[in-house]
């Protein structure tokens, strides 16, 4: 454990937060602005000397696993909430904490992380709630491989536990590639999910208190690259033709998202993903039980941020509906970008000055970066947010801006 201190601060001023990467370093950020103390707990809080996104900002971390029961009191002792930045802090941590430590308010709830780490309960919560899903098989065993419908193919296998950003998936054209396949995943359990025809993707951002009190933004256009999220964005009202492209589909997406929330009694930030199918249907994906990197455009582009909500939630503060007062384009930032081409070895700053210098006037350009000295390709290391009156405008700024990055 590292530096318990939290600076004097009374335990009811202080929150505490499981995981320490670059959404709890939002979060921290967003409980200072609001006056209160943030405690981080994360098995990598500090590596050999280098602290993590959210440590370097926080005012105190516990560097110890998540299931350190001596850490998880501490972390009780300083805190009178606590929260999570990361999809696959175990469940049982949360479980533990509002068990063994009544007067610490724990969100989201064990039992909702529990169903969102597991695709096969996650699919099964999505059903119960009337909310359709992509034809899908489970293999557990090799005898299901052989249930499989002839006409499932192409599909993709995915880990039922612990698969993120294109992680634990796999591609099958034909039933000869599932065995090799499942084989390659170490034949754990896994979800055979039928490939559909897709037109884009897309996320639905909402908070729910815990007397069930739920607001959302608006719903998200997303466009991934080999898994990871590379572009969101989003509508203002005041943009009218893009606000009432898809009104009705944003409507549905809304209702379903919130029927997932209330059936899991969630309490929390959470984020529903949504594939928006070539025949204008749509089918849910998965969700995440903590703010999304689609969700980065509320910084700049809303009169409240996920990151506040999430404060407001964990700290019991009323959440009000936010406003969209601005489209927004965010564009991802990987460790790619500090490298020249794909030949080049060692990483260069990017020239922001000359990214910040396109935003004037109507166009904001908003750069967030992580923390994260070690540049590398892949890694996450910030985000850009831009925004405008009008959408067309912000992605006229951020074509430049990816033009300028490479």
């Amino acid at each position: 454990m590292s530096r318990e201190s939290t600076l004097g601060a009374s335990r009811e001023q202080t929150l505490g937060v499981l995981g320490s990467g670059q959404l709890g370093r939002m979060f921290v950020q967003a409980a200072q602005a609001m006056g209160f103390k943030a405690v981080v707990l994360d098995p990598e809080a500090q590596t050999e000397g280098v602290l993590s996104p959210a440590a370097q900002v926080s005012d105190g971390f516990l560097n110890a696993l998540f299931t350190d029961t001596v850490a998880l009191q501490s972390l009780a002792t300083q805190c009178f909430a606590v929260t999570t930045e990361f999809e696959n802090v175990p469940a049982q941590a949360l479980a533990y904490l509002a068990q063994a430590t009544p007067n610490v308010h724990v969100s989201p709830k064990a039992s909702a992380v529990r169903i969102a780490q597991d695709r096969v309960l996650e699919k099964a919560h999505f059903a119960s709630c009337g909310v359709t899903t992509a034809p899908y098989c489970v293999i557990e065993a090799k005898a299901d491989i052989a249930r499989v419908p002839a006409d499932f193919y192409p599909a993709i296998l995915k880990t039922a536990r612990m698969g993120y950003d294109g992680k634990g998936q796999v591609t099958v054209n034909k039933v000869a590639e599932l065995q090799a396949a499942w084989d390659g995943l170490s034949r754990t359990v896994c979800v055979l999910e039928k490939r559909l025809s897709l037109a884009s993707e897309c996320s639905v951002l909402l908070a729910r208190s815990k007397d069930g009190a739920t607001i959302h933004w608006p719903v998200q256009r997303n466009v991934h690259v080999n898994g990871i999220l590379a572009t969101t964005e989003v509508a203002c009202p005041a943009d009218t033709v893009e606000a009432l492209r898809d009104k009705a589909l944003h409507e549905s997406l809304i209702a379903a998202a919130k029927s997932i929330a209330t059936g899991l009694d969630y309490v929390g930030v959470l984020c529903i993903e949504f594939f928006i199918l070539a025949d204008g249907s749509w089918v849910v994906n998965e969700m995440a039980p903590r703010p999304h990197n689609s969700g980065h455009v509320t910084m700049n582009g809303s009169s409240m941020s996920q990151f506040e909500a999430q404060v407001r939630v964990a700290a019991g503060l009323p959440v009000v509906e936010p406003r969209q007062h601005s489209s927004c384009v965010m564009l991802n930032l990987l460790g790619d970008v500090w490298f020249d081409g794909e030949q080049s070895a060692l990483p260069r700053e990017p020239d922001w000055a000359r990214v910040l210098a396109l935003g004037s006037g109507a166009v904001g350009v908003h750069l967030h970066l992580y923390g994260k000295s070690d540049a590398r390709r892949g890694r996450k290391m910030g985000h850009i947010n831009i925004t405008a009156q009008k959408l067309e405008t912000a992605w006229q700024t951020a074509t430049s801006i990816q033009q300028l990055l490479r």
